[in-house]
């Protein structure tokens, strides 16, 4: 058995037909979307948008976590390196400084 899904009409606000563009919720929605991949260029409710606009906002975050855990890791990793500072040797002076009045 086979169950097609369709999108409703009714507004969860007003409790009746959407009012489409007389409403100051419809969007315009442009980008990708996050399950699908493909390019998104439409109008809708913006509660209606939510849970895609979730879910990209997840896929975003996951991806900021693991680029600051990789920069951490390689700052881990320097800090492990140790330091050892060269030092400085001055030659080649026979006179002592003179400072001036």
């Amino acid at each position: 058995m086979t169950i097609k899904v369709e999108n409703g009409d009714i507004c969860p606000m007003l409790g009746k037909t959407c009012i489409g563009l007389q409403c100051a919720w419809f969007t315009k929605v442009a980008g990708t979307n996050p399950q699908t991949g493909k390019d998104i260029e439409d109008w809708g409710c913006a509660v209606a948008w939510l849970p895609m606009l979730a879910i990209e906002n997840s896929q975003t975050n996951r991806m900021s976590g693991a680029a600051v855990e990789s920069m951490r890791n390689e700052i881990v990793k320097r800090m492990d390196m140790p330091y050892t500072p060269i030092p400085t040797k001055v030659t080649g002076i026979d006179s002592p400084i003179m400072l001036e009045d």
